[in-house]
């Protein structure tokens, strides 16, 4: 399994995604911590235990999770952006980590994780 024993945050406000997600990560070894659905969900999972990555959604109901991603950056703890805003939606400083378009296949976030862990 690509992705074992590695803690994977997961951010994502859309309950049927968040759980695709949990058990594509989950069926290819990792741990995930989560899913948060809000910033402040986010940053208590990343207070609670460092991941050794994260899959972020960028608009949490209409909540911007630009805070997450500044977190994670400062940190180095690498993420991928899961949206269906595509790199627009993204800060400047955050313009080179990898971006999935929604709808995304959940082979493809797994390799992408397992690249950048």
């Amino acid at each position: 399994m690509i992705l074992t024993g590695r803690c994977i945050l997961v951010v994502e406000d859309e309950s049927l995604i968040a759980m695709l997600v949990e058990d594509a990560l989950t069926d290819a070894g990792a741990e995930v911590l989560g899913p948060a659905a809000t910033v402040e969900e986010a940053l208590a999972l990343f207070e609670s235990r460092r991941p050794e990555a994260a899959v972020l959604d960028i608009n949490l109901a209409g909540q911007v999770s630009t805070p997450v991603a500044d977190l994670l950056a400062e940190s180095g703890v690498p993420f991928v952006v899961a949206t269906g805003y595509g790199a627009a939606g993204l800060s400047e400083r955050h313009r080179g980590v990898t971006v999935l378009a929604k709808p995304y296949d959940p082979r493809e976030l797994v390799e992408a994780l397992a690249r950048i862990c």
